[in-house]
């Protein structure tokens, strides 16, 4: 008799169950973990390309537009998101749920008419809101935001709005198809190339605000192309086949659009109540800043961005198979990682908040308090992990609403009091404080009804790389405070502070589940190396 079997005589039968389990879970937390970071790179991936070329452009477009011509355009896009509200009537959404559903099931006929009424109901509906809009438009401009300049763009926000509904709709039918490779392609590294090249070509031949929104309009004009020919292709013959008989739409895309459909009016109310306010009670040069300093604050949280767009379909998936210690221990690992790695860029953009605003010139300078606020709002967001998508993924969707009727009615109010006083500093103060409260009320009801929270020992070791980030930051703010231009400095910080805080990080301590994904992550940039150094010698050869 061998030692090996002795030893597991000697140990009982519910020890070696436990140990059987324990092993299984660890090995679907690695396979779980393992897609989702596979394919949120994809998406990070995108997202980081679209954000840096988006932000050289914005600050192409500060310097050669102004700030008053940006706060005219913010204001005109504010307007079309309250049309907006009613313009895709949560089609889209549906489109990511019941086209993964339809096709799966193979029940063709019901996914052939959900496309094909989907995409037509669209269709019809923003041709309508589309003149309501020309026809509405100039009077919110006049009388609402005084600014008659307004006036001569509606035709160019119509066509915005249009396109981008069913871009949108197209986009998410492709999510439903698992196809978030082809669509990040074509709506990151497509869309965003194009439409810059466009700009700048008509801003050169002296076109102005009128060359950045006819550019918008072509390039989303050419992906909306590119998108129909892919869903096109994705869909199954007999899918297609049955497109011409338009079948009816299951109550259930009704049911479930129509709940969407509520949850984005509240959404506009926190997106756009800041600056319809602003532009209510100051000025659209006002606008123009804020808009900016917000694009750059909506940068912050782009890892939890990217892990939403994964998470969100494997959460519906665990709770529906009963998985809830997979789904907590998940939750709690990637909440870490996500505030974690959020920290350094975090620090960077709050640090170096004036000199950030000073790249897009002297105009926008005075900005600099938004992005402090709010950066420290999203680090809020970040800390608590995709609480939202637990709630709509796991079907508690009402409580979902519920936080936000509160948070956007706290978002209005508070914008009200404070905007009048403070300036775009109240509107900065109003929106991170609505964020931190929806994210602690979402909390709440995460840990009710699911009995799930992100927190666990292992958050009290994000401590020492913390404070040895802030350190750094404020070492290299004041050492290169010299530095022309003073992107330089930035540039060289963002890199030195995650550096030091991983670092910091790893001789601090980390557990085991942080030790699979970092061998995860190390095992994968160790696979694409050689490739990388085949590629480069390769290339001149060609």
């Amino acid at each position: 008799m061998s030692g090996s079997s002795v030893s597991t005589k000697l140990i009982p039968d519910n020890v070696v169950t436990e140990m059987q389990s324990s092993a299984a879970n660890t090995q679907k937390f690695r396979s779980q973990m393992g897609d989702i970071s596979r394919q949120s790179s994809i998406f990070f991936a995108g997202t980081v390309f679209t954000a840096a070329t988006g932000y050289l452009f914005k600050v192409y477009l500060a310097r050669v537009l102004g700030a008053e011509a940006l706060g005219l355009y913010a204001l005109g896009m504010t307007i079309v998101g309250l049309v907006g509200v009613f313009n895709a009537l949560g089609l889209p959404q549906s489109a990511v749920r019941f086209v993964a559903t339809y096709a799966a099931s193979g029940r063709s006929q019901q996914l052939g008419g959900f496309l094909a009424r989907g995409s037509t109901i669209l269709l019809v509906l923003n041709l309508g809101l589309a003149g309501l809009l020309l026809l509405v438009g100039p009077r919110i401009a006049v009388r609402f935001y005084h600014t008659p300049a307004l006036i001569p763009y509606f035709p160019l926000f119509a066509g915005i709005m249009l396109l981008g509904a069913l871009n949108t709709f197209l986009g998410q039918a492709l999510a439903g198809y698992k196809d978030v490779i082809r669509r990040t392609v074509v709506t990151n590294f497509v869309a965003s190339p194009l439409n810059i090249a466009l700009t700048i070509l008509l801003v050169a031949l002296g076109t102005g605000l009128w060359g950045y929104m006819f550019a918008q309009i072509a390039s989303a004009a050419v992906v909306l192309g590119l998108l129909a020919v892919l869903v096109w292709k994705l869909t199954p013959r007999e899918a297609r086949a049955t497109m011409a008989d338009w079948p009816p739409l299951d109550p259930e895309v009704i049911s479930f659009s129509t709940v969407v459909f509520g949850m984005g009016f509240l959404e506009f109310l926190m997106a756009q109540a800041d600056k319809v306010l602003i532009g209510f009670f100051l000025d659209p040069r006002a606008v123009g800043v804020y808009a900016v300093a917000a694009a750059l604050v909506a940068f912050v949280p782009i890892l939890l961005q990217s892990v939403n767009q994964i998470f969100s379909p494997t959460i519906a998936d665990l709770h529906a198979r009963g998985e809830n210690e997979l789904l907590g221990r998940m939750f709690q690992t990637l909440t870490k990682w996500i505030l974690g790695l959020t920290i350094p860029l975090a620090a960077v953009v709050m640090i170096f908040a004036r000199p950030l605003m000073g790249i897009f010139g002297s105009d926008f300078e005075f900005g600099w308090p938004i992005l402090m606020i709010g950066a420290a709002g999203q680090l809020v967001n970040c800390g608590v992990g995709s609480v939202g998508y637990l709630l709509l993924m796991s079907g508690n969707q009402r409580r979902l609403i519920r936080v936000q009727v509160i948070a956007a009615s706290v978002m209005v109010l508070l914008n009200l009091a404070l905007i009048p006083r403070w300036g775009i500093v109240g509107a900065a103060v109003a929106a991170a404080l609505t964020n931190a409260l929806s994210n602690a009320l979402n909390l709440r009801e995460v840990r009710s009804t699911l009995r799930l929270s992100p927190y666990n020992r292992s958050y009290v070791r994000l401590m020492l790389p913390l404070l040895a980030t802030l350190a750094v930051c404020f070492l290299l703010r004041a050492g290169l405070a010299g530095v022309r231009p003073p992107w330089v400095a930035i540039a060289a910080s963002l890199p030195l502070a995650y550096a030091v805080f991983i670092g910091v990080a790893w001789v601090a301590g980390v557990d085991a589940d942080d030790r699979l994904i970092a061998r995860a992550a190390w095992a994968r940039v160790q696979a694409l190396l050689p490739r990388m150094a085949a590629a480069e010698k390769s290339g001149p050869n060609r």
